[in-house]
């Protein structure tokens, strides 16, 4: 399935990124210290699982943040995961002595 055309929510009120994706909510918990945003922990509903929701999530989150001048610090496992399969990302990433 292709998730280009799905839009990502930023959820503020609840410091989750949301995509929703056939009426089902995946989600990115975060916390964000200035410009610096903490991604916490990653979950899609077991519906949608292995559809490729969890990459397009963080993909369109880490274009989210790259657009609004914000900084990675990565917790979560998945995005961690991610960071090493897509090297691209860590221009985003914070350094250890920027925490």
């Amino acid at each position: 399935m292709d998730y280009e055309a799905i839009e990502l929510i930023n959820n503020q009120a609840l410091h989750k990124f949301e995509l929703v994706v056939d009426g089902t909510r995946a989600f990115i918990d975060y916390k964000q210290k200035d410009d610096k945003v903490f991604l916490i922990h990653t979950e899609v509903p077991q519906v949608l699982q292995g559809k490729g929701v969890a990459a397009a999530l963080v993909e369109k989150t880490f274009r989210y943040m790259e657009a609004h001048h914000l900084r990675l610090v990565p917790l979560c496992t998945y995005v961690k995961h991610f960071l090493t399969i897509h090297p691209e990302w860590n221009r985003l990433l914070v350094t250890n002595n920027e925490v």
